[in-house]
């Protein structure tokens, strides 16, 4: 007999870390932006941007609660599935309360722009029916990198989007993005990055460091049209010591532990700033005394 799994992927799908034991519901398929320069997640011809069929993903939800009624956490894939009509996403966040009573969390990517059209009290409904976490990729505050990303998105946008979901009650996960910059905006990226989670103060905060794969690199230098000259190791730490030392964040956990990062770091922004920054000052003398490269060639 031919087991049809619950729910059909159309691959590759990804989630952040931190819902490694989540089930993945795949409510969209890519990306609606696209854009980004430094971003091959939604490259493949089969992730071109499109909601999926209400019905199917309803019905992928029943089979689930049948198949796995023990599922706690729910992540809603793939890149834009706040990009929905809020009516949607109330008709999934109650199939998921239906058939998967045991879930206590709900959580999605967003872009700051999937915000602009759905109100607070749109995200109050939302969070009430379970919506509880969103991951923001910010990237960074510097509106220049922003602008050579292709990123679509400026300080005030990302700022507003967070404090949105912050007077809704949703808690938000915000990423930046080490070397984003590059040494011509350095020290700007870190400075107007800081400016941003002061202002919003996000619940959770994490970096990671700018890499290269397939055609990016190519598509970063022409963004910066000449600008960029990538970071080494020293450089990047300096970065770190500049953002960490700008933030005055109350009670933010705060992250630097993705693959891509040369110095873990691991805390509660502002009760653990002073041992951060006495980390990455011991980072820094080591790869002084190792002439370990401030920039790349």
């Amino acid at each position: 007999m031919y087991y049809q799994p619950p729910i059909d992927y159309i691959e590759p799908v990804f989630r952040p870390p931190s819902e490694a034991d989540s089930l993945i519901l795949q409510v969209s398929n890519g990306c609606s932006w696209n854009r980004c320069t430094f971003c091959d997640m939604y490259t493949d011809a089969q992730k071109k941007f499109r909601p999926r069929p209400e019905m199917e993903v309803l019905a992928e939800i029943e089979r689930c609660g049948r198949a796995m009624p023990w599922v706690r956490r729910v992540f809603l894939a793939d890149g834009d599935a706040m990009a929905l009509s809020i009516r949607r996403l109330e008709a999934i966040l109650q199939a998921i309360r239906t058939h998967l009573p045991q879930v206590g969390r709900v959580s999605a990517y967003c872009l700051p722009a999937n915000l602009k059209r759905k109100s607070v009290d749109d995200l109050v409904r939302l969070r009430q029916l379970g919506l509880t976490l969103i991951y923001m990729g910010a990237e960074s505050g510097c509106n220049d990198v922003l602008q050579a990303f292709d990123k679509n998105e400026t300080f005030d946008s990302t700022a507003e989007a967070l404090l949105k979901a912050r007077e809704a009650g949703i808690k938000r996960s915000v990423m930046l993005i080490n070397g984003a910059g590059g040494q011509y905006y350095s020290e700007q990226h870190a400075l107007e990055s800081a400016r941003l989670v002061n202002l919003t103060q996000p619940e959770y905060l994490a970096t990671l460091v700018l890499f290269f794969r397939r055609d990016t690199e190519a598509r970063v230098r022409a963004g910066y049209k000449g600008l960029f000259q990538p970071l080494g190791p020293e450089g990047l730490f300096r970065e770190m010591q500049t953002l960490i030392g700008a933030t005055e964040l109350d009670q933010t956990i705060f992250r630097s532990d993705h693959v891509s990062n040369r110095l873990i770091l691991k805390g509660v922004l502002g009760k653990d700033k002073t041992k951060m920054l006495a980390e990455i000052d011991a980072a820094i003398d080591y790869a002084a005394r190792h002439d370990i490269a401030l920039y790349q060639g």
